[in-house]
């Protein structure tokens, strides 16, 4: 994920800049597309906040895994209130950042909601995470982790 985001912030739901070198580094990553003026992701941003919480704070040790926001919000402002209003304590990139449009062109987001299950190179685990997560629950959060090529003593 270095690679992905290599010389970028991120910003946590409170606002404050977070590297991403440190908070990505051996984790599987989401990259979530979507937006609060869009109803079928606030339909799905409550499911991957449930998701995120209980493989974060309901497993020991946590689960190795984060979600990055890149938002189709109309404004700063929009995306703020979404993220303060329906988001996990994920991460995001800033609204001002133009390399959303990259991201959104190196994944082929053609339409959101889309979560985007990705190695620490940003090579693709999976295009399909909303689904996955829908259907199988946490389960699906093994399958990432072994694609994902990490070494790690999770257990669920």
């Amino acid at each position: 994920m270095v690679d992905v985001f290599s010389g970028r912030l991120l910003v946590s739901r409170d606002g404050r800049s977070v590297d991403p070198e440190e908070a990505l580094q051996n984790k599987v990553v989401g990259l979530y597309f979507s937006a609060g003026w869009c109803s079928p992701c606030r339909d799905f941003t409550p499911v991957l906040c449930d998701f995120y919480t209980e493989l974060l704070e309901e497993t020991e040790p946590p689960a190795p895994f984060e979600v990055v926001f890149i938002s189709s919000d109309h404004s700063a402002e929009e995306m703020v209130g979404y993220m303060r209003a329906m988001h996990g304590d994920w991460l995001a990139l800033p609204f001002h950042d133009p390399y959303k449009h990259d991201l959104k062109k190196k994944y082929n987001i053609t339409a959101i909601p889309k979560l985007v299950i990705v190695k620490q190179t940003g090579e693709v685990i999976t295009d399909k995470g909303r689904k996955q997560i829908r259907d199988k629950g946490l389960s699906c959060f093994r399958n990432w982790l072994e694609g994902a090529d990490i070494f790690q003593n999770f257990s669920m």
